[in-house]
């Protein structure tokens, strides 16, 4: 005999799913290329004649690359179907967030030497100082309740939190528009790009939004009105009643069962 049609698809997405999971020490790797990338060229000298601002941008840029793939997976599944895409956006966000993490290091560590303190005259003083830092310290809620039990913990607060995470490249991008040197014409282009690039993702996302409001919300059903019968007083004394040996009798097996050795400590103690 064959298998039912569900047992068959039900295999079919158990093997798709798995196919993912091993996917991603694959993923984990390509992530971690532009880091061991950088530290070779950091090792080797080839950060030219400013080390420190090649740091700074090159680890701002892939910051601001795996946001938007992060970014860009909804509306890709959106348009594709490929409902699998969702199994890598957790993974790419919290590489986001890691990315970003060594940027500010970066600055703080070895741009400032140290002076740790100087980072909050140069947020009053600096526009994009101000809203990069303020991207990183958005990242820094929703890496911590990026974990299953967070999302259970949460609820429905959860993806309200998580929409922070436009607010984030709304930053990232001002972040890098603000700090280019306006001569440079390369340098400029290269912030607008990521500027359209996160302008259309945001675009593709619009029709479902619009759709989410224009839907009405579930309502709550109408409770049920119960209608008890008046019992006369003829109807309860025909009643039988119970005398009060019998019903010691029925409740006395009841309490041997809840306090005999055989139950479980937890249940005895009433904290299952």
């Amino acid at each position: 005999m064959g298998r039912p049609a569900e047992a068959v698809h039900g295999l079919a997405q158990r093997k798709h799913v798995d196919r993912i999971a091993a996917s991603k020490p694959l993923v984990w790797m390509l992530c971690l290329l532009p880091l061991a990338w950088l530290v070779w060229d950091a090792l080797h000298g080839q950060l030219g004649t400013d080390p420190v601002a090649r740091l700074e941008q090159r680890s701002g840029d892939w910051t601001l690359r795996i946001l938007l793939a992060t970014l860009a997976i909804t509306p890709l599944r959106l348009l594709t179907k490929w409902h699998w895409l969702t199994r890598y956006r957790r993974l790419l966000g919290l590489f986001a967030f890691f990315y970003a993490t060594i940027h500010l290091t970066i600055y703080l560590a070895i741009d400032l030497g140290g002076f740790w303190s100087q980072i909050f005259a140069e947020i009053a003083k600096k526009p994009y100082i101000t809203v990069g830092f303020a991207a990183w310290l958005l990242m820094i809620p929703l890496a911590a309740t990026s974990t299953k039990g967070m999302i259970r913990r949460l609820g429905a607060n959860w993806l309200r939190l998580h929409r922070l995470v436009y607010v984030i490249g709304l930053f990232g991008v001002l972040h890098f528009m603000w700090q280019v040197k306006f001569g440079n014409k390369i340098a400029v282009q290269e912030p607008l790009v990521y500027l359209a690039i996160l302008i259309a993702l945001l675009a593709l996302r619009v029709p479902g939004w619009i759709k989410r409001w224009r839907t009405p919300r579930a309502t709550s059903a109408p409770r049920k009105t119960v209608v008890t019968k008046a019992i006369s007083p003829e109807a309860k004394a025909a009643r039988p009643r119970a005398s009060d040996a019998t019903m010691d009798q029925q409740h006395e097996p009841e309490r041997d069962q809840r306090s005999g050795p055989d139950q479980p400590p937890d249940r005895a103690l009433g904290l299952g």
